[in-house]
């Protein structure tokens, strides 16, 4: 199993859980009410770990492409 995938579930988290704490009009960030910007910020935090995953997961099928290609060894001991 690719327990990498596991680390989709750190943007739900943060949106998610994050909102009682992120719940406020003041202060603002950047001119956006708090909340907002909090939404905004794990919009690209998702972004970075999808891309992330998707690396993770284009290295881990490129090396079962690689040993699925090489020739079997088959070395006999004499």
């Amino acid at each position: 199993m690719r327990r990498y995938r596991w680390l989709a579930a750190i943007p739900t988290m943060g949106m998610l859980g994050g909102v009682p704490f992120a719940n406020r009009v003041h202060p603002y960030v950047l001119g956006l009410p708090f909340l907002l910007a909090w939404i905004v910020v794990w919009v690209v935090i998702t972004s970075l770990i999808m891309a992330l995953i998707y690396s993770l997961d284009s290295r881990h099928d490129a090396e079962i492409a690689r040993a699925a290609a090489a020739p079997p060894n088959h070395s006999s001991s004499s």
